[in-house]
C-alpha cells in the first residue's frame, strides 16, 4: 500500500502516459509527478519495453532489416499497476492517458490495474482517459496536464481541461513509402506498387481517433509543403503548440519544425522520434506534426 511521506509536499495529482505519447527523453526527469508506461514491441522475434530495452533508433533500423515482422501490444495491468503504486505515494489523485482505444487495448489494462489499485487504497483515486489520439497529439494532451496538475488543480478540473484539448489537438503525418503497410498486410500490392512508381508520399490526418487520408503528394519536399498548408487551414491564424515528430527521417522533420516556427504564432515546440506503436505499421521515413491550436 503506498503510504505518502507526511514530510514532502504532497502533489494534488500525478500523472501516467503509455510510451505511445512519443514525449521526449528528458520529460521524466524535468516532471517528477510523471511516469511512463513502456508499451511492448515485438521484431524479429524478440520483444521489448518500449524505450527501456530498446530506442526508437535501432527499432527502425531492425524494422528496415526485417519488414513485416514487428507487432506492437499494450502494457499489462501490472506494468500499470506499478506506476500507480508509484506515485501513490506522493499524491492520491492519479490521472492516465493512454493512447486512443481505437489502436491499443492499453486502456483496458490501466483500467484493470486502476480497478485494482483502488480497491487496495480506498483512499486514493485513478482516473483514465482515452487520449483520443497518438504519438504527438497525445503527447502535447499530456504536456498540458502537467502543466494543469503543477498548477495545482484538482483531478476533476484538469480532465475537464483535457477533454476540450482532446477535441482540438490534430495530427497531420506522411509515410514514405506503403511498403511497410504492404508487407503487413495493410495495403494491397497494387496500392503501394502505385505509390512508389509515381513517388507518392499519402498524408494522413487524426482527429479524434478518426483517420482519413487528405493528400497524396510526389515528393518529400511537397509532402513538407502540404503539412504546412493543411496545418494552417486548421490553425486560422490562432496560436499554436506543436510536436514534429520523425521515424528515421530526422532531417526533414528539423526542417519542418523550422518552419512551423517561421510561419505559425508557435508558442511551443519541440522534435521527437516517432512511436514504434505506430511506426511498426508505417515504416521509417514518417514525418508528422501533432498540434493544438489555442
Amino acid at each position: 500500500m503506498p503510504i505518502i511521506d507526511a514530510g514532502a509536499p504532497t502533489p494534488v495529482a500525478s500523472l501516467v502516459v503509455d510510451s505511445a505519447a512519443s514525449l521526449p527523453a528528458d520529460v521524466s526527469l524535468r516532471h517528477p509527478t510523471l511516469r511512463i508506461v513502456p508499451m511492448r514491441l515485438t521484431i524479429g522475434g524478440v520483444t521489448y519495453d518500449d524505450g527501456k530495452d530498446i530506442t526508437t533508433q535501432k527499432f527502425y533500423e531492425l524494422l528496415q532489416r526485417h519488414p513485416g515482422t514487428a507487432t506492437t501490444s499494450a502494457p499489462s495491468p501490472a506494468a500499470f499497476l506499478e506506476a500507480f503504486e508509484d506515485l501513490g505515494r506522493q499524491s492520491r489523485s492519479i490521472l492516465c492517458i493512454v493512447v486512443a482505444e481505437r489502436f491499443s487495448s492499453a486502456i483496458d489494462s490501466a483500467r484493470s490495474a486502476g480497478v485494482k489499485f483502488s480497491e487496495e487504497n480506498p483512499d486514493h483515486e485513478v482516473c483514465v482517459m482515452d487520449s483520443l489520439s497518438a504519438a504527438g497529439g497525445q503527447g502535447l494532451i499530456a504536456l498540458e496536464a502537467l502543466k494543469l496538475i503543477e498548477a495545482g488543480k484538482p483531478l476533476t478540473t484538469v480532465v475537464e481541461a483535457l477533454e476540450r484539448v482532446a477535441d482540438r489537438v490534430r495530427l497531420l503525418a506522411f509515410v514514405d513509402t506503403l511498403y511497410y503497410l504492404w508487407k503487413g498486410g495493410r495495403v494491397p500490392m497494387i496500392a503501394h506498387a502505385g505509390a512508389r512508381l509515381l513517388h507518392i508520399k499519402p498524408t494522413f490526418e487524426l482527429h479524434q481517433a478518426q483517420i482519413a487520408t487528405v493528400a497524396k503528394p510526389r515528393s518529400t519536399r511537397k509532402a513538407l509543403d502540404r503539412l504546412v498548408r493543411l496545418m494552417k487551414e486548421r490553425v486560422e491564424g490562432r496560436a499554436v503548440r506543436a510536436c514534429i515528430m520523425h521515424a528515421a527521417a530526422e532531417e526533414s522533420a528539423h526542417l519542418l519544425h523550422e518552419r512551423i516556427k517561421r510561419e505559425f504564432d508557435c508558442r511551443d515546440s519541440y522534435v521527437t522520434e516517432f512511436t514504434p506503436v505506430m511506426g511498426a505499421h508505417l515504416g521509417p521515413g514518417m514525418v508528422g506534426v501533432g498540434f493544438l491550436p489555442e
